[in-house]
């Protein structure tokens, strides 16, 4: 039995809209685009911890996944086939693994241990987004695909503004904290038991 109080699930559903605003901020890059989710599936690990950040990126790919046009280039179960899906698996398990190394309090976690967290969070996804998108691009739509390609396109051209990201996401984690780790039982105090 998992139990979500009211201000987690609020908190979720944030982040559920802050990563779809995210995905819809693009910055064109040619065969990886270059979006703000990382930023914001980054943040839900490191403020929401590994259960509940994770659970927001779930939910959003979940969404996506039913036709409901979150991801960038819109949604439906067809967008497995998209090479870029990848790095939404990337985001999930990144999301889990950054919150599990900060921990349930990141007010008492060091800038420096969160920002190694945001930077395994990172190489997480960029090794599950470019392992992906090299197998739909090669096995699946049969595009020629050499590694140099995949490297320059999807690593050197991308990863300088995702460290960037990394960096202000431990920024924002440090000053946000406190609030999204409040225990006091407010207006949010409420819990709900799921089955």
């Amino acid at each position: 039995m998992t139990s979500f109080k009211i201000r987690d699930m609020a908190y979720i559903s944030l982040f559920v809209v802050l990563i779809t605003v995210g995905a819809k901020i693009l910055i064109p890059v040619p065969v990886c685009p270059f979006t703000l989710q990382l930023l914001f599936t980054t943040l839900a690990g490191t403020l929401l911890g590994a259960r509940r950040g994770s659970m927001a990126v779930f939910i959003y790919i979940i969404l996506g996944l039913l036709g409901v046009p979150v991801f960038s280039s819109g949604g439906g179960l067809g967008y497995i086939f998209q090479p870029s899906f990848g790095y939404l698996i990337g985001f999930l398990i990144a999301s889990f693994v950054t919150g599990a190394i900060i921990g349930s309090n990141p007010i008492k976690v060091s800038f420096e241990r969160i920002l190694l967290a945001c930077f395994i969070g990172l190489f997480i996804v960029y090794f599950v987004g470019m392992t992906y998108l090299y197998i739909i691009n090669t096995l699946y739509s049969g595009k020629i695909m050499t590694f140099a390609v995949l490297f320059l396109y999807c690593f050197v051209l991308a990863v300088p503004g995702d460290i960037v990201l990394c960096i202000l996401a431990s920024v924002l984690t440090k000053r946000l904290a406190h609030v999204i780790t409040n225990t006091s039982e407010g207006f949010y105090g409420k819990e709900i038991k799921c089955n």
